[in-house]
């Protein structure tokens, strides 16, 4: 059967590892594409899985003219990836025979032979929802590899490997636990090895390894430390250590011991989720973390000879004044080798999800306008945040940057880029509210 993958803007690796079980164990004819533009791509398959990451690819106007067109030449069409934990929305959104649900490595080649197991669709009018039965062991050896892999950039790196599932935490606007669970799955070294082999060869020469928090790798009740370094020192092995990052580190699961492992395998770099410097709202978010923690922990990756990155959330609905200047002081005290600024994104199903839709607009910082110092720009509060912390992080790093006119305007595009895109976000799930709360 030829089946077409679209993976929007970027290879992932949920879209390769389908790709690769689809065509290598149930021997289909398979094309991995992440441009939609050109509708002609699509003509020649029997099926078309588009694999979406973002509430915001639902209601792409791009997409949605795609889906209709290939509606029309009788192509059949699912939706898979993350977006799938919310497949009323979809379903309703977009003309679609169906959504896979969660981890789709078992139930899409099933799907695929007629199975309804792990699906949702519209039946005679009425939504049918049948959950995956179980998660999938990550004992899957074959990844499907684009021949232009290695032009991709994603955060500095060709493409992003998958070690383990699964998260610990408890982030109120995070998808990860919800959708993969709070049991570690680990896949094993040998396999791991195996995949990054395959895309050595296909021409990638740049690796960061996922999975939310690196050092859960192998995690049985407690970090698995040699398990962590064995893996990372295996791959930076084949890869080269210039060529590989492990950025994505909780606070609370690193030591001198995994921070060192981080400077001898790796490009030498961690990247904290901080998100505030008020521990008030810290609790709110239910990081499970404080900002004495936080701040001890960047030293602590500071004594080691490691680069720090932070990333911060602002706009969310309970964040007041005072919050926000406190996060500004922590910056100040941190001096991040790098920082990140985001506006807090209600993704569905997630209890921020649900905060939001229990804040009236005229309360949510993502619709309030801001009548402070950037009033000139007609902002929103979430965005005068986003744009007043970029600017502030940068005379705060441990390498200060000059805020010419031209970096000031960068970071004034972000920020109304994502206050633009999280308006859209918002009064999405207001319009499914019924089926989110």
């Amino acid at each position: 059967m030829k089946i077409t993958i679209y993976s929007k803007d970027l290879y992932t690796y949920g879209a390769m590892l389908v790709g690769g079980i689809l065509k290598e164990t149930h021997k289909h004819n398979i094309k991995l594409i992440k441009d939609i533009k050109n509708k002609k791509l699509f003509l020649k398959s029997d099926i078309v899985i588009l694999s979406l990451y973002s509430t915001l690819n639902i209601i792409d106007p791009v997409i949605k003219d795609t889906v209709d067109y290939l509606k029309s030449k009788n192509i059949k069409i699912y939706v898979a990836g993350p977006v799938s934990a919310y497949p009323e929305i979809i379903l309703n959104e977009l003309n679609v025979d169906g959504v896979i649900l969660g981890e789709g490595e078992l139930t899409t080649p099933e799907i695929i032979n007629g199975s309804k197991d792990g699906l949702a669709y519209f039946e005679n009018g009425e939504m049918i929802v049948n959950k995956p039965k179980s998660k999938p062991d990550l004992d899957f050896s074959k990844i499907y590899v684009p021949k232009d892999i290695a032009a991709q950039n994603v955060r500095g790196a060709n493409v992003y490997i998958e070690t383990h599932r699964g998260c610990l935490g408890h982030c109120t606007f995070c998808q990860v636990p919800e959708f993969f669970g709070r049991d570690i799955r680990s896949k094993p070294i040998e396999l791991i090895i195996e995949e990054v082999n395959e895309l050595k060869k296909n021409g990638v020469n740049r690796i960061a390894i996922s999975g939310g928090t690196g050092s859960l790798y192998n995690f049985k009740n407690t970090v698995n430390k040699n398990k962590f370094i064995e893996m990372i020192e295996s791959v930076s092995n084949i890869i080269g250590r210039q060529n590989l990052s492990v950025p994505d580190m909780r606070v609370d699961y690193v030591d001198e011991e995994v921070l060192n492992a981080i400077k001898n395998y790796s490009i030498g770099w961690v990247f904290y989720g901080i998100e505030s410097g008020s521990d008030k709202l810290l609790n709110s978010m239910k990081k499970g973390t404080n900002s004495k923690k936080n701040l001890k922990a960047i030293e602590l990756a500071k004594d080691c000879g490691v680069k720090v990155a932070g990333s911060f959330i602002v706009g969310h609905p309970k964040e007041k004044e005072v919050d926000f200047l406190m996060t500004k002081d922590f910056i100040v005290d941190a001096e991040l080798d790098d920082v990140f600024v985001s506006a807090a994104e209600p993704i569905p199903k997630t209890e921020l999800c649900t905060e939001v839709l229990n804040t009236k607009m005229d309360e949510n910082p993502t619709f309030i306008s801001h009548n402070g110092p950037y009033r000139r720009y007609g902002l929103k509060e979430n965005e005068a945040r986003a744009y007043d912390l970029m600017l502030h992080s940068e005379m705060w790093k441990s390498t200060p940057r000059v805020i010419t006119t031209n970096l000031s305007k960068v970071y004034l595009d972000e920020a109304k880029m994502q206050g633009s895109d999280i308006r859209k976000a918002t009064e999405l799930i207001f319009k499914y509210r019924d089926f989110l709360i």
